[in-house]
């Protein structure tokens, strides 16, 4: 099992922007159609805000009309963790980082084949270690 990052409270706001926090650590969700990485179709690797740690390759990325980044599946199988959500009346399954516990978005079942699933995920849990760029590990 891999060991958590953690962090206080503090150090997670001194570290990231109002709404990075609000959204990877407060489990916020960002407007559609309004983050850095909804339209992005450059070719990389999506990585964890908080963390660094590679979440999604854009070979996965699609276009999935709702105004969020989305993909087929995680880089990893053990980078990405879900649990139940049923805030705000839904039944949902909330996906994080599983190196730090960042929240990223909700993964539904109306993507596209292979997978049929669809990581709906906040460009602002997100920085794109774009390809030719060198892997920051």
């Amino acid at each position: 099992m891999k060991r958590k990052i953690e962090k206080t409270d503090a150090q997670w706001r001194g570290q990231l922007t109002p709404e990075q926090y609000e959204i990877t650590r407060r489990k916020g969700t960002e407007p559609a159609f309004t983050g850095a990485y909804w339209d992005c179709h450059d070719r990389g690797t999506y990585r964890c805000v908080c963390c660094g740690a590679p979440l999604f390759d854009s070979a996965d990325k699609f276009d999935s009309g709702t105004g969020w980044p989305s993909f087929t599946a995680p880089l990893d199988g053990d980078g990405v963790e879900s649990e139940e959500d049923r805030s705000f009346f839904m039944h949902r399954t909330e996906v994080h980082c599983a190196s730090c516990g960042a929240h990223l978005g909700h993964l539904f079942p109306d993507g596209p084949a292979p997978t049929g699933r669809r990581y709906c995920i906040n460009s602002a849990s997100l920085v794109l270690d774009r390809a030719g760029e060198g892997e920051k590990e």
